[in-house]
């Protein structure tokens, strides 16, 4: 009976090791087919791609900004005077010309007044000598004329009358030498005479009027200065603008050159961006830009590329001026601004995502080649040059209708097969996250 059991425990061990040997038979079979039919084994990597455009890029610089008003004044007093009142309040829009302050002014009030009174009277005497005092001299001096000249012309009457009579020897000669020293008086005096009027019309009238108008002119200026000084009391707002700062307090003394108010024109802005000198020299004035405001991108435009570099930073400032409506935008803050630099019509562009990095230094694509079951993916060296947003464009390398693998393309080999799928719509991959 023991016997039994031991043959059929050898038996049992045998069929095992039969069934184990032809299953390991079964196996090293289905190893060699499928070495055999590697082809159908290899599974495909999904990719997507995309096909290499040619079009228009724009090279964007893009650089942080610290952002300045256009316009900004230091409203100063030009007089030494009490503050009376202020008109307007820290944060107050302003206009051109509205009267912001006032100044004490009564003591200039006063002294203007005087001065008034000063011209008026300078103006009376230039009046009185002008048109009184030397009428009446011119008058008398042709009056004195006219009466030499008559007595001149009847002494010469007379010596006439004599000589001839004393050449008939009916006068004796010293009769006629009286005479003679008569008319040679009278023509003396009307000479006299004929001298004073000249005098009087060329030296004596001149003299006396221009000394006459200059104290009228005189007084005058005097009066101007003081109402213009008079005018200084009333402040007026050189600029539209918000008021900024008021450092001074009413009834303070405010000095010559001391500022009264700050004014600031925030209806335009300056952002002033250090930019690196490789990318500030393809900037021009003119050149537009985009920076980033509270409620979306405003357009601006270069107005000054500085010409010097900054030796402490190495970088060049370009000033962008924008508009600022609803005057979001504050003095003193930062923004970012995108200047497109320059715009390159004909380019071999990429999606940014198709760039991938050697091993060995530099960057490559991975292309796909053949179309279907057939498609495999093959390895490109590329130069890639600028970027503007997801999109890059390539030097060299590559050429118009290629297709690059946008996405998938990372760890995969040359000559791998791939099979290029659908991009996602964007439902699509939120249904994804959903999940």
């Amino acid at each position: 009976m023991s016997d039994l059991r031991k043959k059929l425990k050898r038996h049992s061990a045998l069929t095992i090791g039969l069934f184990a040997i032809a299953l390991l038979v079964a196996g090293c079979g289905k190893k060699a087919e499928t070495k055999e039919g590697g082809d159908e084994a290899e599974a495909p990597t999904p990719v997507t791609a995309e096909p290499v455009l040619r079009g228009a890029i724009d090279h964007v610089v893009v650089a942080d900004a610290v952002l300045f008003p256009v316009n900004q004044s230091n409203v100063t007093s030009k007089i030494a005077a009490p503050v009376k009142r202020f008109l307007v309040n820290r944060g107050d829009h302003v206009k051109a010309g509205q009267v912001i302050a006032e100044l004490e002014s009564a003591d200039l009030t006063a002294a203007l007044e005087e001065s008034k009174h000063q011209v008026d009277q300078a103006q009376s005497a230039y009046q009185l000598l002008a048109g009184a005092t030397t009428r009446d001299d011119q008058s008398k001096a042709q009056s004195d004329i006219q009466t030499a000249q008559q007595t001149y012309d009847a002494a010469k009457k007379v010596y006439d009358t004599r000589v001839a009579l004393q050449k008939e020897g009916a006068l004796p000669q010293k009769t006629v030498d009286d005479s003679k020293l008569a008319m040679v008086l009278a023509q003396t005096q009307l000479e006299a005479a004929q001298r004073h009027m000249e005098a009087l019309s060329q030296v004596g009238q001149r003299e006396a009027l221009g000394g006459a108008d200059a104290a009228v002119k005189t007084a005058k200026a005097h009066y101007d200065g003081l109402n213009v000084q008079l005018s200084y009391a009333v402040i007026k707002s050189p600029m539209a603008g918000v008021v900024a700062d008021r450092p001074v307090s009413t009834g303070e003394m405010a000095q010559p050159g001391m500022p009264l108010i700050s004014l600031v024109d925030i209806s335009s802005l300056i952002a002033r961006a250090n930019v690196p000198v490789k990318d500030a020299v393809t900037i021009k004035p003119g050149r537009p830009a985009r920076i980033a405001g509270p409620d979306g991108d405003l357009a601006g435009t270069v107005t000054i590329v500085s010409p010097a570099v900054d030796p402490a930073t190495t970088t060049v400032e370009v000033w962008v001026k924008l508009d600022n409506p609803g005057e979001k935008l504050k003095p003193g803050g930062t923004v970012r601004v995108s200047i497109i630099a320059e715009t390159i019509t004909d380019a071999i562009v990429v999606p940014a995502s198709a760039l991938l990095n050697f091993d060995e230094g530099g960057q490559k694509v991975m292309l796909v080649v053949g179309k279907d079951k057939n498609a495999v993916a093959q390895e490109r060296k590329v130069v890639p040059g600028i970027r503007q947003g997801a999109r890059v464009q390539i030097l060299s390398g590559l050429q118009e209708g290629e297709q690059v693998i946008t996405s998938g393309g990372l760890g995969l080999e040359d000559k791998a097969k791939v099979e290029v799928q659908a991009p996602k719509d964007e439902d699509d991959e939120d249904d994804d996250d959903a999940k």
